[in-house]
């Protein structure tokens, strides 16, 4: 199966959208198309596996814990979250669509 993570985008404006692309025993791949959506206030992921994400198109500013990090990410940024490590999306470009490639695993 072939396709391009960048046409076809589906319509964000209401909500993220994501979708599986591929998912394994310890591993998971997702494509999440973002537009102006950010975490709640006070909301913060801390999930059981890892997860690489890479930003394909558009902008996010990224918050994570411990340690305390406020990253910007454009296109081509790429970053590795520990499992358990607290992080939120604290925005996304508002204007176009971002694309993130997400990429979770579990070690063993």
């Amino acid at each position: 199966m072939t396709g391009n993570l960048l046409t076809d985008l589906p319509d964000a404006s209401r909500a993220e959208i994501t979708q599986i692309l591929a998912k394994g025993r310890n591993l998971r791949i997702e494509r999440i198309v973002s537009k102006g959506q950010a975490s709640p206030d006070a909301f913060w992921y801390d999930q059981s596996e890892h997860e690489w994400v890479a930003l394909l198109s558009g902008s996010a500013q990224l918050e994570l814990q411990d340690p305390d990090e406020c990253l910007t990410l454009g296109p081509g940024d790429h970053v590795l979250i520990a499992a358990h490590r607290r992080h939120r999306v604290a925005a996304t470009a508002a204007g176009a669509e971002t694309v993130w490639l997400a990429v979770f695993y579990s070690a063993g």
